[in-house]
């Protein structure tokens, strides 16, 4: 008779009891409303999940699947409360899913600029994985421009955490520390990115402001 596989490290395991008894299903909820505002994780439910079945228990093919359509369905969910509710959402409820009207106006000024690199690569960064499709909704970014790089995100999402995860099997404590921590210092530089970008934006106004009109002296 073959021996169970070991427990899973860490913090991890405290989501095996959910995979035990709703599999998929969960992974799908999870990863939904993470991507569309709630603070759930979902992460990290597809983090074990994938872990399970590099250990044999799940399937790795039916995770990815049900990882990469519940983050699409999310963040085009995202998309459409930031469409029809715009800034009145965030203003009235934004700050129940982390998202206050600060964090707002910098993410939108920022989203002017680079949005579809945002929508591809916000999944990696905490806060904007839960906010990316808001703000891209209310910022009136083309529907069909945000499903392709919606898709491709939530692809390379999946993929990558997905990959290493089922590689690393119950191995997995060290790496997934280490990648938290990574993704700490992502959120640190993408906070100050922004914060440059909107220093940046400031003084340029202000050199604008001081600088004589045409014909002045």
């Amino acid at each position: 008779m073959a021996s169970a596989p070991p427990p899973l490290p860490g913090p991890l395991a405290h989501l095996a009891p959910l995979l035990d008894d709703w599999g998929y299903l969960a992974v799908g909820v999870l990863v939904l409303l993470d991507n569309c505002g709630i603070p759930v994780p979902g992460q990290t439910v597809l983090v074990v999940a994938a872990a399970y079945a590099g250990t044999g228990r799940m399937d790795i093919a039916g995770v990815v699947a049900v990882a990469v359509l519940a983050a699409v369905a999310g963040d085009c969910l995202g998309y459409l409360i930031g469409r029809s509710g715009g800034r009145a959402f965030v203003h009235r409820w934004g700050r129940y899913v982390l998202l206050t009207p600060e964090r707002f106006l910098r993410g939108e000024e920022f989203f002017a600029r680079r949005g579809e690199l945002v929508v591809l690569l916000a999944r990696f960064v905490d806060v904007l994985r839960q906010t990316n499709g808001i703000i891209a909704g209310t910022a009136g970014m083309p529907w069909w421009r945000f499903l392709l790089f919606n898709t491709l995100g939530a692809i390379l999402w999946v993929g990558v955490w997905a990959g290493l995860a089922y590689a690393a099997g119950t191995r997995l404590g060290p790496l997934y520390a280490w990648l938290t921590r990574f993704q700490l210092y992502a959120l640190i530089a993408v906070a100050l990115l922004a914060a440059a970008l909107t220093a940046r934006h400031i003084r340029r106004r202000r050199l604008r402001r001081r600088s004589p009109g045409p014909g002045g002296g």
